[in-house]
């Protein structure tokens, strides 16, 4: 019986304490502070693990600078501090990024406005300058630093610290941590509905997407972690909506094209957003937009011209001497933010805090940011222990266990991105490799190995989960990685148990997302063998 089958039969096999629906960062969370509780725990994913927002963010893992500008000194308090957890706890996957902020006459927030936010920043993270803390730098070492830098008036530059990450890595990272502690994750499985019973929640109809088959699943409570499709499942208790969904669109462009060191961070010279362009897994991402999602949510999101044209502006404002253009980018992606209509007119003023509520025994947590998910995981399982019965009690222990070490021998940056990814597992999914697996796919950082761990051990149940999510291969070469299928056929599809017809179906479906969701709108693609 494969995994997902054992699963399966569990799901009608007792009663659970807890059922978290979505897949996402949020709820990986809830999973994976709930199992630690000792409660039994269900995570029911819609479509694939990490396939919302939490594969399509900005990949920043950052303090919330911008909160003190509004003067929510808690939220960044918060932020800053779950920010160096995640860095402490999972090197390599969490990262330390450096951010030049171009000082520039005239512009907003300003050299002197800029530098206390981040004398707060770096005092609320016990950074000092030689510890990390902020710092002026003058024009000469501005343009050391980021070479090309070049907006009107530059005279030097902000220079701070933040992280990164891959998001969706570290989705799979917070899940693989519920599983060991005992919760049970699947992908492909949808909430179509609540059971109440006077009033209260006590169980779900399931549906597993693959094959049709429905569950009557019972629980003590539920957490709604759907994100953006949150209000959809509190109609079933009679909540009123609460969100604004609101799209963040990316584009991707080879490094040697836009070649930068530090993540070059700016306010938007058309309307003053905040706009990033960094180093991404061996590419340069820029981003974000932030505008409202009016399409139906359970439509793939994607880019608009308009948005190319303004990420495109916003490049070169900063890098004249590029001269970059929408043919510059290999990929694009667009994902939806669960934010809580708070009434603002401008959907860049909307507030991220999260919320969390308590309709019927439906505990819904929405909103927020990925950095914090740990603490917002805590407030809604806060509230859910009067429900299940058992105590939960926050605390500050570790999120990950400590990765596994592995062979001398090979490269400390092997060494680490496979710890990353597969922490405490890592040494017994790479027991087997060779050298061949260890090297990395030409154009990234991905790692052959990768490839295989992810078809035999990570529930891949699509090309695009493989692809897009397991790996980001899709979005760091050219054409969604379709001219590497060749390779990647003999590699995974027997361990995928996939039939050369259904590789073919497959490979056919991803080209078509590809096309329309993660090329520029307009872009043709070249046939392949």
């Amino acid at each position: 019986m494969t995994p997902r089958a054992e699963a399966l039969a569990r799901l009608q096999a007792q009663e659970w304490d807890l059922v978290v629906i979505g897949g996402g960062i949020t709820g990986a969370g809830v999973a994976q502070q709930a199992a630690r509780a000792g409660w039994r725990v269900l995570l029911v994913e819609q479509r694939d693990f990490a396939w919302g927002t939490s594969s399509r963010s900005s990949k920043l893992v950052h303090g919330g600078l911008r909160y003190l500008k509004e003067g929510d000194l808690k939220t960044t308090l918060h932020s800053v501090r779950e920010r160096n957890r995640l860095l402490r706890e999972a090197p390599g996957l969490v990262e330390p990024q450096s951010f030049l902020f171009a000082d520039c006459p005239g512009r907003k927030p300003g050299r002197w406005l800029m530098q206390t936010g981040l004398a707060l920043y770096d005092l609320m993270a016990g950074n000092h300058r030689s510890r990390g803390g902020h710092f002026h730098a003058n024009l000469a070492a501005t343009q050391m630093l980021a070479p090309g830098l070049a907006p009107p008036g530059l005279r030097g530059a902000l220079v701070f610290q933040d992280a990164k990450t891959d998001d969706a890595r570290l989705v799979l990272r917070v899940l693989q941590e519920a599983r060991l502690l005992g919760a049970t994750t699947l992908n492909y499985v949808a909430a179509s509905g609540l059971r109440l019973e006077h009033g209260r929640t006590t169980g779900l109809d399931l549906q597993d997407a693959l094959d049709g088959r429905s569950y009557a699943v019972r629980t003590r409570c539920v957490v709604n972690a759907t994100g953006a499709w949150a209000d959809r499942l509190r109609a079933g208790a009679g909540g009123q909506p609460l969100l604004r969904p609101l799209r963040g669109s990316h584009l991707i462009v080879p490094f040697w094209r836009l070649p930068v060191a530090q993540s070059i961070s700016l306010m938007h010279p058309r309307d003053g957003r905040p706009v990033f362009l960094y180093p991404w897994e061996g590419a340069t991402l820029i981003g974000t937009t932030d505008l409202d999602h009016r399409e139906p949510l359970d439509q793939e999101a994607r880019i608009t011209p308009a948005e190319v044209d303004y990420l495109v502006e916003a490049v070169n404002d900063q890098f004249p001497a590029a001269r970059l253009t929408p043919a510059d980018a290999t990929a694009c992606y667009a994902g939806v933010r669960p934010v809580l209509d708070d009434g603002q007119k401008d959907a860049s003023k909307a507030t991220r805090d999260h919320v969390v509520r308590d309709e019927s025994g439906l505990i819904t947590l929405t909103g927020g940011k990925l950095t914090t998910f740990r603490l917002m995981a805590q407030d809604a399982l806060a509230l859910a222990a009067p429900h299940v019965g058992q105590p939960f009690a926050p605390d500050d222990a570790p999120l990950f266990t400590p990765a596994a070490p592995l062979n001398p021998r090979w490269s400390p940056a092997v060494r680490q991105r496979l710890q990353a990814r597969y922490g405490s597992l890592a040494a017994d999914l790479c027991a087997d490799a060779r050298a061949q697996d260890l090297e990395s796919i030409p154009g990234t950082q991905t790692l052959w190995i990768e490839l295989a761990l992810a078809a035999r051990h990570e529930a891949v149940e699509h090309l695009d989960d493989l692809l897009l999510r397991r790996t980001r291969l899709g979005l760091l070469l050219p054409h969604g990685a379709l001219g590497l299928l060749p390779r990647i056929r003999p590699l995974c599809a027997p361990h995928l148990g996939w039939s050369g017809a259904r590789w073919d179906e497959e490979a056919a479906r991803y080209r078509d997302l590809v096309a329309t969701h993660y090329q520029l709108p307009g872009a043709t693609l070249p046939e392949f063998e």
